[in-house]
């Protein structure tokens, strides 16, 4: 937790840059029957009844201090969607040497995975220029892309979407808009905060 801390009290720099990254399922949901629109003095209707049609993936990345958010939307979210993904990432920041990811760590969330789709040269590049930094369990809400895909949810997704198609056009509007406005994450939990308020994960401060 305290490795995490520490790299979110860095300075902007362009050269190493620190991007969260999170990820997410998302069900596709249609209406089985239309919508009735409001009208004078009666709200729309939606009938409670849906379709079900299949599940996606939503990869989230994040520069918190400067407000540039990726996302991409995959089928699966395998080894390899994960990989190809953190490549997406690396393409945006070709001008930096070295890009600090944090990250949960999930069991697809391993260096093998660069070798798993990669030749070996691309996947050893790959990994040069990656630093990569891991929430503990149980904390992943240390993982500012979190917020994002919380924000996300709550202005794009909260609603019904039953085609791919369409959630990828919604989310890239999103994504444009969010990035337009430059909102950033202004995060204040510290290592004394947590050492106040999560002094049951120090022994020798409850002695």
């Amino acid at each position: 937790m305290e490795m995490v801390l520490d790299v979110y009290k860095r300075n902007y720099s362009a050269s190493n840059p620190v991007i969260c990254m999170d990820e997410s399922p998302k069900q596709l949901i249609s209406e089985t029957r239309a919508n009735i629109p409001s009208s004078h003095g009666k709200a729309s209707r939606h009938d409670y009844e849906y379709r079900r049609e299949g599940v996606c993936n939503i990869f989230v990345a994040c520069e918190p201090l400067t407000g540039k958010r990726i996302v991409e939307i995959t089928e699966r979210k395998t080894k390899k969607d994960w990989a190809f993904f953190i490549e997406k990432i690396a393409k945006m920041y070709d001008y930096s040497e070295k890009i600090t990811l944090i990250m949960d760590n999930y069991n697809t969330h391993t260096l093998g995975s660069f070798y798993e789709t990669f030749i070996p040269e691309k996947a050893k590049s790959l990994l040069d220029k990656f630093e990569f930094i891991f929430t503990p369990k149980h904390g992943s809400w240390l993982n500012m892309a979190e917020i994002e895909l919380n924000v996300l949810n709550k202005q794009c997704l909260n609603r019904r979407i039953g085609d791919r198609k369409i959630l990828v056009e919604e989310v890239n509007a999103w994504v444009n808009y969010r990035n337009n406005l430059d909102s950033k994450i202004n995060w204040r939990f510290t290592t004394s905060d947590a050492r106040i308020k999560l002094k049951r994960l120090y022994p020798t401060i409850e002695m």
